[in-house]
C-alpha cells in the first residue's frame, strides 16, 4: 500500500472512533447485534449499556439485584431503547463497593490522583462507554487482540 492510501486508511479511521466517542456516528451501528453487559445496574456498565443500545443493538443487562436490573431497564427503557434484564451473580457486590468507596473518599487522595493525569480530571463511567461501542461495531471488526487504555493519558504498562 503506497503511503496516500495509507494515510487515507489511518484518517477513515480515526474519524471512525471520533465519531463513535462524540455520538455523531452513523445511525445504528450495532442494528441487529445482541449485548450482554454484566454489572451493568449502575455506573461503568450502566454507562456501556446504555451507549451500545443508543447504537441499535438489543442489551441485556444484569446485576445480582433484581431491583437494580429493574431500575436500569426502566430508566434505559424510559429513553426509548430497546433492553431486558435478568438478575447475574458475578462476583461479591459488597466488596466492589468497598473498594470503590475506598477510587474517592479522601479528597486530598482524589487532588493527588488527578495531578498524575494528563487531563486533569478524573474519569467518568461515559468516558469507557464510546471506546467499548466502537469495539463491538463493525468499525472494528479488522482490530483484533489490542488494549485500549481509558485512562486519561495515565502512563500504564500492562
Amino acid at each position: 500500500m503506497h503511503k496516500a492510501g495509507l494515510l487515507d486508511l489511518c484518517v477513515r479511521a480515526w474519524n471512525s472512533v471520533r465519531m463513535a466517542s462524540s455520538g455523531m456516528t452513523r445511525r445504528d451501528p450495532l442494528a441487529n447485534k445482541v449485548a450482554l453487559v454484566t454489572a451493568s445496574t449502575d455506573g461503568i456498565g450502566f454507562a456501556i449499556a446504555r451507549r451500545l443500545a443508543q447504537d441499535g443493538a438489543h442489551v441485556v443487562v444484569s446485576s445480582r439485584k433484581q431491583q437494580n436490573v429493574d431500575q436500569a431497564v426502566a430508566r434505559l427503557q424510559g429513553e426509548g431503547l430497546s433492553v431486558t434484564g435478568t438478575v447475574c451473580h458475578v462476583g461479591k457486590a459488597e466488596d466492589r463497593e468497598r473498594l470503590v468507596a475506598t477510587f474517592w473518599m479522601d479528597k486530598e487522595k482524589e487532588e493527588r490522583m488527578k495531578e498524575t493525569l494528563k487531563i486533569r480530571r478524573l474519569g467518568e463511567p461515559e468516558d469507557c462507554a464510546g471506546i467499548v461501542s466502537f469495539l463491538c461495531s463493525e468499525d472494528a471488526s479488522y482490530i483484533t487482540g489490542e488494549t485500549v487504555v481509558v485512562g486519561g493519558g495515565t502512563p500504564s504498562r500492562l
